[in-house]
């Protein structure tokens, strides 16, 4: 084919021996995506190819430094009306991808950085796989988290390639694999440094090796006989994890490949046909929103100010939150002093944080060894002079706060960021002591820092914009999404997920089990029930924030939390709660049967949530509904394939929400009442 050709998106180039490579650099775009331009370029040049003089080989490559392909265009999903078109969507790039599989020349896919979704069902097309092994490389068919599953034949030649249980395993958890792995595996031919790519790629277009095959037992995994049994145990394994009912796409998954693996040509067109109809559905449509969410968060990060260059974190306190503030900063690169009064609670976290670098850190010594050189202990504090990001994070006393601030501010760099982790207590109360109030800034993270991708960043009406836009710049480059709230009683995540846990609290008043009512959020899809929930947090602390709730909102202290807390039943650190605890770990409780309306239940735990929702919206505590919805998911963990509680309130109908309010509001007081934000939801 001609080279000079002009096309948007690719660079079709001859060498000098006959190799054909095609260069992906996406126009207008930092990252390579398969949406249907990008598809149509290909489809032309791959017709080109077969219409004219065959190239030794062809190999595709991406310009882009940051990686090799992304995936399919997330965004046309949205736009996507009825299954029909769904299904053309779908079958074009099957399309594509059967004829490169069809070329009668050695292909290559050379790979470097992430190759994702779409992208790796290209390679997965390719004769050949061959990738950088450096740390940046990973190889994934994440479409799992989008409510979907690999709809370019990635069902159909994974499995063949890999066997079953890699195959699954990759594509049910959505997993990134690094290149070392993907080479054992046998997801790609050959993992070489960055210097060997070319070289790499033209010996194999020119040598032509035989082709990948997986091993017997892994083409057995596969055979007629054995699927059923294999099916069996891998949709047990799924079930522990996802409903089928709130996330079908894993369940579809196991389906293709039990029933049509036997017919490539069917199986893909099944894939289609399920691919279509999930991508149209609610759950799929929802976490794509949640999807868009998180980026939207992430953009709240990004700032034109150049003041961000944040090295040295000063953290004070040095319990749970505060200690896995710490590792977790450092585990980001960050220098990190940890303060605290106490040399045996550095010690503790000194020892939970080597356990979190060793985790995130599996078989790199060099790398754990170097994080806790940057976690390093101040008894005396000597890092706040030199920090850029100081951290408070003592316990949840106004006249303590206020103590340790007079004797911070003329101790820290002029530009230094003052936050606090505070939980509970407004910003306006605690920065009266300061000479310049306005650098006090709310970093509220949550609990367990490692796994929540949360961080509030609380501001007053004095606090500084500048602050606010650099706390925020911090919040990613710790790898957290920032989400910008008013400073009030509770901010946004705590003031609606306490209503909710005290809802529990009083139904479990009523006689309902501990155990029946956290099974019934967990119906809902809630990822733990209200009550474990409360025994991980600690009840003392819900009690305290609860106590500060119900002095400005209409919050209700149940009369049994502040009895636990009285008799020292704080949850799972005192080793009993709701729930009872041996060395941490919840002691299962007995089966009890409980003849219980799980929706009516389930209405009042989850309808005090949503109705405060509502409240904090019209308050303007957040920006906007979106903000709102991506707060509660990502602080919460709130049902992900429900979009958000404002989201689920729209697809159950605003008015008839309202309406089902106002019925509990008869039978179970004023909790319910509907806030007057409905009105104009409405």
């Amino acid at each position: 084919m001609a080279d000079n050709k002009h096309y948007s998106h690719w660079k079709p180039l001859t060498d000098a021996e006959g190799i054909l490579w095609l260069h992906l650099d996406q126009q207008n775009s930092s990252t390579n995506v398969l949406c249907v331009p990008v598809l149509e370029e290909l489809e032309t040049i791959l017709v080109e190819i077969k219409s004219s003089h065959l190239p030794s080989g062809v190999v595709f490559v991406s310009d882009k430094e940051s990686g090799f392909i992304a995936g399919a265009d997330i965004k046309e999903f949205t736009v996507i009306d009825n299954v029909d078109q769904a299904v053309k969507h779908v079958q074009r790039g099957q399309r594509i991808m059967d004829e490169i599989a069809a070329l009668k020349c050695p292909t290559v896919a050379m790979i470097h950085g992430y190759c994702m979704g779409g992208g790796f069902e290209l390679a997965l097309a390719c004769d050949y796989r061959i990738v950088d092994d450096g740390p940046t490389t990973r190889l994934s068919l994440p479409e799992v988290q989008l409510g979907i599953h690999p709809g370019f034949g990635g069902t159909v030649r994974l499995p063949r390639l890999i066997g079953a249980p890699a195959a699954m395993d990759i594509m049910l958890t959505g997993k990134p694999i690094n290149a070392r792995k993907a080479k054992k595996l046998g997801m790609v031919d050959y993992a070489v440094p960055t210097r060997q790519l070319i070289p790499a790629t033209k010996k194999t277009i020119m040598d032509h090796p035989p082709l990948h095959q997986p091993t017997k037992m892994q083409a057995l995994t596969n055979h007629m006989l054995i699927r059923p049994i294999l099916k069996q145990m891998i949709l047990k394994t799924v079930a522990k994890k996802a409903r089928k009912d709130h996330y079908p796409a894993p369940y579809a998954i196991i389906d293709l490949w039990a029933k049509y693996f036997d017919d490539p040509v069917k199986m893909l067109e099944e894939e289609a046909k399920s691919e279509a109809r999930l991508v149209i559905g609610p759950t799929a449509q929802n976490l794509i929103r949640v999807f868009f969410l998180r980026e939207t968060l992430k953009a709240l990060g990004k700032t034109e100010n150049t003041n961000t260059n944040f090295k040295h974190v000063h953290v004070i306190g040095a319990g749970v939150m505060g200690g896995d503030i710490a590792a977790w900063c450092a585990l980001r690169g960050f220098q990190v002093t940890l303060q605290d009064r106490h040399e045996k609670n550095i010690a503790k976290v000194m020892k939970r944080a080597h356990k979190l670098f060793s985790k995130k850190m599996r078989g790199n010594r060099l790398g754990i060894i170097d994080a806790m050189d940057r976690l390093q202990p101040d008894i005396k504090g000597l890092g706040v002079p030199k920090a850029d990001v100081v951290i408070e994070a003592i316990v949840e006393n106004i006249e303590a706060k206020q103590g340790l601030y007079k004797e911070l501010e003329s101790r820290m760099k002029s530009d230094a960021l003052l936050t606090t982790n505070t939980s509970s207590i407004p910003l306006e109360v605690l920065s009266t002591v300061l000479k310049n109030p306005e650098r006090l800034v709310g970093l509220h993270f949550f609990n367990p820092v490692a796994q929540m991708p949360l961080i509030e960043i609380v501001t007053a009406n004095n606090t500084s914009k500048e602050v606010a836009e650099r706390t925020a710049a911090f919040a990613t480059q710790i790898d957290r999404l920032p989400l910008p709230v008013k400073s009030g009683p509770g901010f946004l995540v705590n003031r609606i997920l306490m209503p909710y846990m005290l809802e529990a609290v009083r139904i479990h008043e009523e006689g309902v089990p501990a155990s029946v009512i956290d099974k019934i959020a967990l119906q809902f899809g809630m990822p733990m029930g209200p009550l474990a929930l409360a025994d991980t947090v600690g009840l003392d602390i819900c009690l305290s924030v609860a106590g500060i709730l119900s002095k400005e909102l209409d919050v209700t202290v149940p009369e049994s939390l502040k009895k636990m807390v009285e008799e020292g039943k704080l949850g799972a650190k005192s080793g009993s709660g709701f729930y009872e605890y041996s060395e941490g770990k919840q002691v299962k409780p007995e089966k009890t049967e409980s003849n219980v309306d799980s929706h009516s239940l389930q209405d009042r735990m989850i309808g005090r949530m949503i109705n405060e929702s509502v409240a904090c919206l019209r308050e303007s505590v957040v920006a906007n509904k979106d903000q709102l919805d991506a707060g509660v998911i990502f602080g919460t963990g709130f049902s992900p394939f429900r979009g958000g509680p404002l989201n689920y309130a729209q697809s159950e109908g605003y008015q008839s929400y309202q309406t089902r309010l106002s019925e509990m509001e008869k039978n179970h007081g004023t909790g319910f009442k509907p806030d007057s934000g409905w009105e104009k939801l409405a």
